[in-house]
């Protein structure tokens, strides 16, 4: 079973509005829904704000019998190329605010057990991919850009990266998908508020492939 993930309730109604629903409820404090979009049967969870619930949310979904994990929302752009209203297809995810460099000497983002700070994602090569920086925090500003940079990072967001975590810990395949609502800069928190229904129209429209492509 396909298990979506979602942070907010305005990036789930983006699939509800095409969805037929058959079953709603909750577990452990998360918003499901069971019910078939575009010809997939799919379980949604409204995961909330933030890589904690958005861990928990992925082991939920893990633990239900999920087998496929998608991840869908808006995201903040940071290189010239994920503009306001691009949708990104994420091949690889770091937590930028973990930081064991100074006892490991490794990279920023590298937990204990791994070798490496970023997890790979499913692609198919359909949509054009990046590289998603996450943390526990909306960014405004431009003070993370040079770690950002080293990091590889063209869009950021708050919850992708533990997903990914989740995931990859448990071999259940992820794919992941972002559309550009803000640029990172000063103006971020104002452009957030002023394009996120063009960021959510981008979603919306490619939900027919975004489903085809985490269904295959």
């Amino acid at each position: 079973m396909l298990y979506i993930l979602a942070a907010m309730q305005k990036e789930a109604d983006a699939l509800l509005a095409k969805a037929e629903i058959r079953k709603e409820f909750t577990q452990f404090g998360k918003k499901l829904w069971e019910g078939e979009a575009c010809g997939v049967p799919f379980t949604l969870i409204v995961t909330g704000v933030g890589k904690t619930n958005a861990a928990a949310s992925a082991m939920l979904a893990i633990a239900r019998g999920a087998d496929r994990l998608l991840n869908i929302g808006v995201a903040g752009g940071i290189t010239p190329r994920a503009k306001i209203g691009s949708l990104w297809q994420i091949d690889r995810a770091v937590q930028y605010d973990f930081d064991l460099s100074a006892i490991n000497g490794t990279p920023v983002g590298t937990l204990d057990e791994y070798q490496t700070p970023y997890f790979p994602l499913r692609t198919g090569g359909k949509f054009p991919t990046a590289t998603l920086a996450t943390a526990d925090s909306f960014a405004s500003g431009q003070d993370d850009m040079a770690l950002l940079d080293s990091l590889g990072a063209d869009v950021r967001d708050m919850e992708g990266a533990a997903i990914a975590h989740i995931a990859y810990a448990a071999g259940v395949p992820c794919t992941m998908f972002k559309s550009i609502s803000d640029n990172a800069r000063e103006e971020s928190v104002r452009e957030y508020r002023e394009n996120m229904l063009i960021a959510l129209g981008a979603l919306s429209e490619s939900l027919p492939k975004i489903l085809e492509e985490a269904n295959g």
